[in-house]
């Protein structure tokens, strides 16, 4: 057998295991071995039976005097009920339907059970122990030695807890793994560098793997888990270092700066740039003007005017014959910013245009209609075909839209740039491909001329913590908007009891005749299913069953709590006109009160809505309940988070509080990591990091080592020739994981 081989090749593994064990990831023997404990029972300690205390788990061994099955007076479970001796007394062991242990177990064996002592009828026993046969143990056991050194994998030891399914126990595994072991015993190639392994004074492999299935003390298993910890680490920060690498090889336009365009821009804003916003735009606009592709992650505060940076990079790269691309995640989100890139671009003549799933737009600044008040822009609909060989050739500058963007069929010019928004990596192949079906390249790769790869900006609305940002975005440099545009108050947010409920719909009531609009969020689309996953696919605490629904609470405030308002619903499974719709009349004062799911967490800019109003606020993420937050304040009348939830947990609370405390989305968004941790935030759990990897994102100190030892390896051997166990391993890792 070898690593490599597939489960079959396992003796016990048959095919109804082998699909259990692929609905895990585990699909080889490798996956096997890594399929680490997430917890330990230590068993360790083998007590006399005159020595065991009621109400605890204990371990002791002993020969079987008499073991027999019977039925309870309610013939409704078979109890197997054994007595245990060992030289100091004698205990009664009692399993609950499990009748098939009378074949397993007979009398005279010698055993080793662990399970909890319990009184009842006024004698102790040990309920439903684990077991384990062994060989007369006290011949076995040396003084000064432990009972774990004849070979226990259930009892009597440190014993792992692994993650589970149905149909595979930790039983199963511990009883799979340990021959497994066996068989690889020192057959599993170390793949970190030995200096590093001696720096860091970490386990070999080959002793961390046996240390961390079936430990010799709780010490050694603390540092096997140490040792894959940094391994881990190390392999996500060399691949991205390696990445980064990878893209500095490559060849991108060079966008010199245009100062007097730049200025132009700066001085026809109806507001002036904050410090924070001159900064960013400086560090991207000096990328831009190098030969090597930018990756750059522009992270702000919700309100903190990232569109107006990304615009002015924009603005820069499309000079001399150059497009740029903008990305959106919802088809809602790229048509706001459509008209927001529009408005912003009115003294320039740029031909803009929108491309979505159904509709095609196209402004043309050149044909815009002149009046009093400037330039207003036209919007004119064209054929998906007319606006798709425009952008082929090149007479559409900027093209904004959803993912359509990267289809087959949409091929530019001369693309310089793309700017993604709430997408934080966009990979080399993928802007190079994206690159090279443009007609230009087309042509190039004819006669074998180099293709240019257009420079990425990515924007994110939720600040990355330290830790993640060297992390699983290590290959992009950040800049940072931590300034919010002058004249804007703060959120006064609150938690809102039951029993103040009344008191926040007057207030709403209040509110709404001053000519102010109200987002109500809710966790679900509708009520009454509870096995239905709420829209942001997450579960919490209560049962869906009791959670706000946004259908139910759009009837009972539209009829019963604000029959005189206007009010109307939003979710993710009404149609793109009908939300469209929706948002529009919203954006009109047609409507007076939004009743939501989490579609409006991203970049919905209505300037008369000054309350949020969220419910369920408990099974939100701190970062997300910000996000809902930002879409209020977004003028300079005062706004109001209000927070509801029904759960008691102690943990909620904690949440919640930290939102009402923390002074900006950066501190909250360090809080959020702590108390989810990282598989929560950024949803990052699906990106097949290991499990010790995800529990040592918020590691700062360990990240900083595994950094610092990545970069020290490429410097030394970027292509990792003189590592072939290393760059083996790397490349395994990366199949598994999908940093994006």
């Amino acid at each position: 057998m070898n690593l490599d081989n597939p489960l079959e090749k396992v003796p016990g593994i048959g095919p109804k295991f082998q699909e259990k064990l692929k609905r895990m990831g585990i699909k080889t023997i490798e996956d096997l071995l890594f399929h680490f404990p997430h917890r330990y029972e230590d068993f360790s300690n083998v007590k006399n039976i005159l020595g065991v205390k009621i109400n605890e788990q204990n371990c002791v061994s002993g020969k079987i005097l008499e073991i027999k099955n019977s039925r309870t007076w309610k013939k409704k479970m078979i109890l197997t009920q054994a007595v245990i001796e060992d030289k100091s007394g004698a205990i009664k062991a009692i399993w609950f339907n499990q009748p098939y242990l009378i074949n397993t177990l007979k009398q005279g064996d010698k055993v080793c059970l662990t399970g909890k002592v319990t009184l009842g009828d006024n004698q102790l026993y040990l309920s439903n122990p684990s077991y384990e046969k062994i060989a007369d143990i006290e011949s076995q056991i040396p003084k000064k030695s432990s009972i774990s050194n004849i070979g226990l994998i259930h009892t009597g030891r440190i014993v792992p807890i692994y993650p589970e399914t149905e149909g595979l126990s930790s039983r199963w595994f511990r009883y799979i793994l340990k021959p497994l072991l066996r068989e690889f015993k020192n057959k599993i190639p170390e793949i970190l560098p030995q200096k590093i392994i001696r720096r860091y004074n970490l386990l070999p492999r080959n002793e961390a793997i046996w240390q961390i299935h079936f430990p010799t003390s709780m010490e050694k298993a603390k540092r096997a888990k140490e040792r894959f910890s940094f391994e881990e680490l190390f392999l996500i920060e060399l691949s991205v270092l390696k990445e980064r690498l990878k893209l500095n090889k490559e060849k991108a336009p060079v966008l010199p700066l245009k100062v007097n365009i730049i200025k132009k821009f700066v001085n026809a804003l109806p507001f002036h740039l904050t410090d924070a916003q001159r900064k960013c735009a400086w560090q991207i606009l000096k990328d831009l003007g190098k030969s090597r592709p930018m990756s750059r992650l522009l992270q702000g505060d919700v309100g903190s005017g990232k569109t107006v940076v990304a615009v002015m990079a924009i603005l820069n790269s499309i000079q001399e014959g150059w497009q740029a691309a903008f990305m959106a995640p919802t088809e809602i989100l790229a048509k706001q910013h459509f008209k927001e890139v529009s408005k912003l671009l009115k003294p320039f003549k740029i031909r803009i245009a929108l491309l979505t799933g159904k509709e095609d737009k196209i402004v043309s600044q050149k044909l815009g209609r002149v009046t009093n008040s400037g330039i207003i822009p036209e919007i004119l609909e064209i054929s998906r075909n007319k606006l798709l060989e425009k952008t082929r050739k090149g007479e559409i500058e900027i093209l904004i839209g959803t993912h359509t963007l990267i289809q087959d069929k949409v091929k530019f010019k001369n693309l310089a740039l793309c700017v993604i928004d709430e997408q934080h990596r966009f990979g080399v192949e993928q802007r190079a491909k994206l690159a090279a079906r443009g007609t230009d390249a087309e042509q190039k790769r004819g006669i074998n001329a180099e293709i240019k790869i257009p420079h990425l900006l990515s924007m994110t609305a939720t600040p990355i913590p330290r830790s993640l940002a060297l992390t699983i975005y290590g290959d992009l440099d950040l800049s940072i908007l931590n300034e919010m545009p002058k004249g804007r108050k703060k959120i006064i947010t609150k938690v809102i009891p039951p029993e103040e409920r009344k008191k926040a719909y007057d207030f709403i009531r209040k509110r709404v005749k001053k000519g102010e609009q109200v987002f109500v969020i809710c966790p679900r689309i509708e009520g009454g299913n509870k096995n239905q996953e709420p829209e942001n696919k997450r579960r919490e605490i209560l049962s869906w069953a009791d959670v706000k629904a946004v259908k139910e609470e759009y009837e009972k405030l539209s009829k019963k709590i604000f029959p005189e308002l206007k009010v109307a619903m939003l979710h993710g499974r009404m149609k793109v006109k009908e939300k469209e719709k929706i948002m529009k009349e919203f954006r009109a004062k047609k409507i007076d009160i939004l009743v939501s799911t989490s579609v409006v967490e991203v970049g919905i800019d209505i300037p008369k809505a000054t309350i949020m109003f969220i419910e369920g606020a408990e099974r939100f993420g701190l970062s997300q309940l910000h996000q809902f937050r930002g879409r209020v304040g977004r003028s300079d009348l005062q706004s109001y988070c209000f927070l509801f939830t029904d759960s008691p947990a102690k943990k909620t609370r904690q949440r919640l509080k930290a939102l009402l405390r923390a002074k900006d989305g950066f501190e909250l968004a360090q809080k959020d990591l702590e108390i989810r941790g990282p598989g929560a935030f950024y949803g990052v759990r699906q990106w097949g990091i290991p499990d010790l990897a995800m529990e040592n994102l918020k590691n700062l100190s360990l990240i900083e080592k595994t950094r610092e030892s990545a970069k020290e390896i490429l410097l030394l051997d970027p292509t990792l020739a003189e590592f072939p166990f290393l760059k083996g391993g790397l490349k395994k890792f990366k199949e598994k994981i999908h940093l994006e």
